[in-house]
């Protein structure tokens, strides 16, 4: 059964991190930083990116939605708090475009590349 999931999450157009994701590499990311320097950073890394189109951006609800060139798609960051100076951040891509290989492998590299570029920038505590 195993065999035959794989080969179906293959061809998802959409990849969602989350904080119990059975796929560590798609776990939500916690920093230790208040929710404002964590949505700056976050913020200044999206519009800093080329590939990058910013085109809305909601502090109240912490999110930051941006319009990706390269695949065509759509990715939401969410920011949020569970606890003082403890703010995880996760993303969500999804795409219309099909490839013969599935798209899930593509989506998950970029978000996988842009955790590791977000850690860099912020102070890491790791996955809940």
């Amino acid at each position: 059964m195993g065999v035959i999931k794989s080969f179906i999450n293959r061809y998802q157009k959409q990849v969602e991190t989350r904080d119990n994701h059975p796929d560590e590499y798609l776990q939500s990311h916690y920093y230790k930083a208040g929710t404002d320097k964590v949505f700056q950073t976050v913020e200044a890394w999206a519009n800093s990116r080329k590939d990058f189109t910013v085109t809305s951006v909601s502090k109240e609800h912490g999110e930051i939605g941006v319009k990706l060139a390269k695949p065509d798609s759509l990715l939401v960051i969410t920011i949020i708090s569970p606890r003082p100076f403890q703010t995880a951040v996760d993303f969500m891509i999804s795409t219309d475009k099909s490839s013969i290989g599935g798209m899930f492998p593509a989506l998950k590299r970029l978000i996988v590349q842009y955790y590791e570029e977000l850690d860099k920038q912020l102070p890491y505590i790791g996955n809940k």
